[in-house]
Order: C-alpha cells, then structure tokens, then sequence
C-alpha cells in the first residue's frame, strides 16, 4: 500500500502539493555584480519547504549552462540569465504572472 501525502491526502504517486505550490510562487529575479566585476543571477523567493530547491537548481544550471550554487533559500547563477531564466521556470509549472524581473 502507498503512503499517503498529509497535505493534499492523495498517494504520494498522485500527489499535487508541488505543482500547486509552484503556481503560488512569488520569484523575483535580479543580477548583482559580485567580486571583480563578475555578474551573479540571483533568484529568491522560492519557498524551499515546498519544492526541492537543489532539485531546481541543478536544472537551472544545465539549462543555462553555467555555474552556480543554492544558498540561504536562493539559487545563484554566474552570469547574466535573468529572461533565461524566466523562460525556464515558467516551463517547469511556475506562474509568469508571479515572476518578477528586475
């Protein structure tokens, strides 16, 4: 027999928690410029409670092909990939109403 989710009380095969949370999302993407003049990919506000962030990263970063790392609830990409990205999370189920790009 299947476990049984807590939260939405469907099988854990069925379960919709996820794509549910990633439709509540409100991201926000920026670049800052980090140590001699390198620009980073900043992206925050993805609840890591609810989705697996590591997970998301590692996608992330094949897709853009570049480097970078999850630290503090945050994904950081080396470079500029701010509308990349964008185009990325709204093709993995993320709002892109609730996308925020500055």
């Amino acid at each position: 027999m299947s476990e049984i989710c807590a939260v939405c009380g469907l099988p854990k095969d069925l379960c919709v928690c996820e794509e549910i949370a990633r439709e509540e999302q409100q991201i926000r993407i920026f670049t800052e410029r980090r140590r001699f003049g390198k620009l980073m990919t900043v992206v925050e506000g993805i609840d890591s409670s609810n989705i697996d962030i590591k997970d998301l990263c590692t996608t992330l970063k094949t897709k853009c092909a570049c480097g970078g790392t999850s630290k503090d609830g945050k994904i950081e990409l080396q470079g500029e990939h701010k509308n990349k990205v964008k185009k990325i999370l709204i093709d993995l189920g993320f709002s892109k109403d609730m996308i925020v790009v500055s």
